[in-house]
């Protein structure tokens, strides 16, 4: 573990397939929440995407499933509602854009495209979630 500024550690980067596996079942989940009664299941699926990390303790059902977990990076403590609410503000906004036809999912997959170019590139495994809400994923089986 090294020192990253403002008192952040760097951790070691979770397995990428993993973390595939886990937002396919969260994103399974989101969507099967959104076939509910419209309008309800659209907000239904919109909730559970955004507040999915802050259950059991940075773990999401898929990360539970799977064995990985979001966590802090100033005291890798498992993160909570508001942490995991910031860290999905770009999945929210690719969700929302699924409402316009055509043009919605493209830009919604363009989104979902960034941040997992940045889980594969970025050394530490962060994408754009993990910088503004001050996290990062770990395997739970090597912490």
């Amino acid at each position: 573990m090294e020192e990253k500024g403002e008192g952040a550690k760097t951790l070691p980067k979770a397995n990428t397939l993993n973390r595939f596996i886990a937002k396919f079942i969260d994103v399974l989940i989101a969507a099967a929440l959104s076939k509910l009664i419209p309008p309800v299941g659209f907000f239904a699926g919109f909730l559970y995407i955004i507040i999915a990390d802050g259950f059991f303790e940075g773990r999401s059902i898929g990360k539970k499933l799977i064995g990985l977990q979001a966590v802090a990076l100033n005291d890798t403590r498992g993160i909570g509602f508001r942490e995991s609410v910031i860290r999905n503000i770009p999945f929210a906004i690719a969700y929302s854009f699924s409402l316009i036809p055509y043009a919605g999912i493209f830009f919604g997959l363009l989104i979902i495209g960034l941040e997992g170019l940045l889980v594969v590139g970025n050394e530490t495994g962060l994408r754009i979630g993990d910088e503004l809400a001050k996290t990062q994923v770990v395997d739970t089986n090597k912490k």
